[in-house]
């Protein structure tokens, strides 16, 4: 398989990781937005958030949760932004799904996740009628 990221689950390519269990692994971002930016990543390929079985996805999150209470503790951070790109369009580069962990610091400069896009939406009624 050529996905980088299945090639580190499996040990294959190097990387900082500073937890694994059965199901996940965290690893740090070779090209860190931030001090401490962290990868958890499903040992498993999946592309994108909406293939992972239901058991697998609150498995990853309570890696997620791991990760970011190892953060706080460890990098005395409290603030974070947590996300993945999903899809091409959003950004997504490596068709593994991934999730970061970006700790944030005081006058870093950075923005929040509304500030990716800031295009809106011009009819919130029509919108709203479409997803009920």
């Amino acid at each position: 398989m050529s996905c980088l990221f299945c090639k580190i689950a499996n040990k294959e390519i190097d990387s900082k990781i500073v937890y694994e269990d059965e199901f996940s692994i965290a690893f740090l971002d070779i090209n860190p937005s931030q001090k401490g930016h962290l990868l958890v990543i499903p040992k498993k390929h999946y592309q994108n958030l909406t293939e992972v079985p239901e058991e697998e996805i609150t498995k990853l999150f309570e890696t997620v949760k791991k990760m970011t209470i190892l953060l706080e503790e460890k990098l005395n951070v409290s603030s974070f932004n947590i996300g993945w790109n999903h899809g091409e369009d959003a950004g997504q580069v490596i068709n593994h799904l991934h999730i970061h962990i970006i700790p944030r610091y005081p006058n870093d400069g950075g923005g929040s996740m509304q500030t990716i896009v800031e295009t809106g939406d011009d009819n919130l009624e029509e919108t709203y009628q479409k997803l009920k």
